[in-house]
């Protein structure tokens, strides 16, 4: 039997070792796709050292994603959503838990706010076609404005069930649905095992982890200058929203009507150009980011301010920049080329 010196043997277990690191790196990378979903752009973007596994695991997000539009889009005849406002104010209807459960929050978020957050705000929202720039008239606004108060929704827990308490209520969920499903997507890559993740629907995101090692930078957009950026926050293992009168809006002799409806007048809340919430939930941070629109940044700003884990940046209708107080910065710290660069 041939011998071989023990430096040898050394430098070739070391020589094997090197190899299947690298080819175990080989494997690891970050892997991302973005699809058309809920009416938004749905984006994935997250490391696994498995590559077939990492695709499998962006698969069951979009699908999830897809799953939660066909059960909460009010555009889907379908949908259990739809169903609820055909019926509800004519009989209780039985719903799914997930249903019961996304309602019982918001109207969590309804009483917390004042009802500035509202999801019947649909009873004149629906009557908004903005991608055909079809707007109510005053006559038809004031008709449909006593369907909006979430006190018209009665839920029977024992029963599961929800019922209206008048007719001409309806009730939308696009101030929630999509950060529920990006929480309800977080969830299922964690218990995939990813560690290093973003995921994002619209202007609603939730990260895992870091970026491998520092944080993911997110950008808010300056609400009048599409490409323009007013910060950029260094976040991670958090969520993030962001709501703009840029989103979904169209204008008419100078005004913008956009899709934000203040639920007591049934027009565009008009306080407020963006709202960025950070929270530990996208739901969360979905749910709140409507409120400043209606409340104005100071109202908001002090509600935000009395949650925990809860921060905020918005930018009032003259452009003001405001910062909740954890993302305050020093006096002393200036601006970098004219962005402020929070820390939270």
């Amino acid at each position: 039997m041939k011998h071989f010196p023990a430096p040898f043997l050394t430098r070739l277990l070391l020589a094997c070792l090197a190899t299947m690191l690298c080819s175990r790196l080989a494997l690891a990378e970050w892997l991302s796709d973005e699809q058309a979903i809920m009416g938004t752009s749905v984006r994935v973007e997250l490391w696994d050292e498995d590559r077939v596994a990492g695709e499998a695991a962006i698969a069951a997000v979009m699908e999830e994603m897809r799953r939660i539009d066909r059960d909460m889009s009010p555009f889907i005849e379908t949908s259990e959503l739809s169903l609820i406002n055909r019926e509800a104010a004519l009989h209780p209807v039985v719903i799914s838990q997930e249903m019961f459960d996304l309602i019982t929050r918001s109207l969590e978020f309804s009483r917390l706010t004042g009802g500035a957050f509202d999801i019947t705000f649909s009873s004149v929202g629906y009557l908004y076609d903005y991608r055909r720039h079809i707007k109510p008239t005053e006559a038809e606004i004031q008709r449909a404005l006593p369907g909006i108060d979430y006190h018209h929704i009665i839920l029977d827990a024992a029963h599961r069930t929800i019922s209206f308490s008048q007719p001409g209520v309806r009730i939308d969920l696009g101030g929630i649905a999509k950060g529920h499903a990006v929480d309800n997507c977080v969830e299922l890559l964690k218990k995939r095992g990813i560690t290093h993740a973003l995921v994002t629907a619209g202007g609603d995101s939730r990260i895992i982890g870091d970026r491998r090692g520092r944080p993911w930078m997110i950008g808010i957009r300056d609400p009048r200058r599409k490409d323009g950026v007013v910060a950029m926050l260094p976040l991670s293992d958090t969520a993030v929203s962001t709501s703009g009168d840029y989103e979904r809006y169209f204008k008419v002799d100078g005004v913008r009507y956009h899709h934000i409806i203040n639920p007591k007048t049934g027009h565009s809340a008009s306080e407020v150009h963006s709202a960025t919430i950070i929270a530990p939930t996208a739901t969360t941070t979905d749910g709140l980011s409507k409120t400043a629109f209606v409340l104005g940044p100071e109202k908001a700003m002090a509600i935000i301010e009395s949650l925990k884990d809860v921060e905020a940046v918005i930018v009032d209708k003259n452009g003001r920049l405001l910062y909740s107080r954890g993302l305050r910065r020093p006096a002393s710290q200036t601006p970098v080329s004219g962005t402020t660069r929070p820390q939270p």
